[in-house]
């Protein structure tokens, strides 16, 4: 009889496999001129998709059949100095392997839509090239047992969420929205490296099973101080607002439904926009280790929470309307991981994801059936009041509703104070490129400062 562990080595590298080889196979003849068929492209996509799912049930059903609740597996140790380690490590727990399970099925079943969705798009082999950097990227981030690994996932998981949204980008929306969502995730992402660094300065190493200590996801304890777990613990919860839409961060995600409808239902409607909550997950000895930063967690979670329930009432589309709608119920996973109810945020962020992946799926036929039952009436439908309103007095009401249309101001404190900053800082710094290169080559590059936009107009690409 094999040895258990040996066999879930074996088992783990499938699960990582799968999508690496879906990666090589989609992008590799697209990068060469000779993109897959959609015929091809949709079996590509089925076997690799099929081969993850089959290997992270597989895995499941060992641990199952030999009582084991956590296993760490090594892919490659980067750098090994003294005091310093960077490892690409995986493992499989309760927590791990449920998620990615579940990344896999969504995947498939959003993959399997949009087959029939974009055929014939002009797109089609970017989409999946696209939607296969998506699926290594939540892979990697779900499985992974050290910072490095987590912040790789990370990093595929948002350029091929921007590069998503801006999959439009013949026209000029799509585009900008696509730059609005890059610089947020740009500061979520800076949050998640700084965090890195200090837990690094503090174990030498960024391995969770150091930090927590090697057992049970939902028995680690923090080998930090209370001050120390507030500090990394704050940079991380950061990170996790801007990647899930959190307050502050929330302005990005409607603009974000300027994607096809089958990257808006595998990013922001079930994978993506929990990914902050379930690192929250992964993390959660070291909200345990210091009482403030679980106060924050539960403060940040039900302000969200109450947030998304006002705006998405009065939304005017359905995608964005169902985006709220996500991000109400994901507020709610967040003040939950804050409360320790780990389980319940588990279950909760689960079940949601599939829910709302259905919801985005249907979107298209829902509003075609409404159309027709409206016309079948002979009139709009009624809508019923929510029960606050019948409470509240009609000037509150009547802030309420523009505080609701405009979104809070999120979205221009966003291109305000975040957005358009960057982009007159990388502005700055593309024009230094330029002229240095067209003083070593000794003439004007074809891309000259006056083909490019004035600072003064940076708000038209934000």
């Amino acid at each position: 009889m094999p040895d258990p562990l040996t066999a879930l080595n074996l088992l783990g590298y499938l699960v990582v496999l799968a999508p690496t080889l879906l990666v090589v196979a989609l992008g590799l003849p697209a990068l060469v001129g000779r993109p897959l068929s959609e015929r091809r492209t949709q079996t590509v996509v089925t076997t690799t998709v099929w081969a993850g799912l089959f290997g992270s049930l597989a895995v499941m059903g060992v641990m199952l059949a030999n009582d084991i609740r956590h296993v760490s597996v090594d892919i490659l140790h980067w750098v090994a100095i003294p005091h310093f380690h960077f490892t690409i490590k995986l493992v499989f727990d309760w927590l791990s392997l449920p998620f990615v399970t579940l990344v896999f099925v969504l995947s498939g079943t959003v993959g399997a839509f949009a087959v029939r969705y974009l055929h014939r798009e002009r797109g089609y082999t970017r989409f999946f090239v696209l939607y296969a950097m998506f699926v290594l990227g939540m892979v990697l981030a779900a499985l992974s047992d050290t910072i490095e690994t987590l912040f790789a996932g990370w990093e595929l998981v948002g350029l091929s969420s921007a590069l998503l949204v801006a999959y439009f980008h013949e026209r000029p929306a799509p585009p900008r929205n696509g730059l609005r969502v890059w610089v947020v995730y740009r500061v979520s992402d800076a949050a998640l490296l700084l965090a890195a660094v200090i837990m690094h300065h503090l174990t030498g190493e960024g391995d969770f099973d150091t930090l927590f200590g090697v057992g049970p996801w939902e028995d680690g304890r923090a080998a930090v101080t209370e001050g120390q777990a507030l500090l990394v613990g704050f940079l991380l919860l950061v990170a996790a607002a801007g990647k899930s839409a959190l307050v502050p961060f929330s302005g990005w995600l409607p603009r974000a439904m300027e994607g096809p409808t089958p990257s808006s239902a595998v990013f922001y409607g079930a994978l993506s926009v929990h990914l902050g909550a379930f690192m929250l997950l992964r993390l959660g000895p070291v909200i345990d280790a210091s009482p403030v930063l679980a106060a924050a967690v539960v403060t940040l979670g039900l302000t969200t929470t109450l947030y998304a329930y006002v705006v998405g009432g009065v939304q005017t589309d359905i995608k964005s309307a169902l985006s709220f709608a996500s991000l109400t119920q994901v507020g709610l996973i967040v003040a939950e991981i804050g409360l320790g109810w780990r389980d319940i945020a588990l279950a909760h962020l689960i079940g949601h994801a599939c829910y709302r992946t259905l919801q985005f799926v249907r979107a298209p036929s829902f509003l075609q059936d409404y159309r027709g039952l409206e016309n079948a009436v002979g009139g709009r439908l009624t809508r019923p009041t929510a029960f606050w309103a019948r409470w509240t007095p009609a000037p509150v009401r009547g802030w309420i509703y523009r505080f609701a249309l405009e979104r809070g101001h999120l979205d221009a404190l966003l291109s305000d104070y975040v957005v358009a900053p960057f982009v007159r800082v990388f502005r700055w710094f593309d024009g230094v490129e330029r002229r240095w290169t067209d003083f070593l080559a000794g003439k004007p590059s074809r891309e000259s400062d006056e083909a490019q936009p004035h600072p003064e107009r940076v708000e038209e690409l934000v």
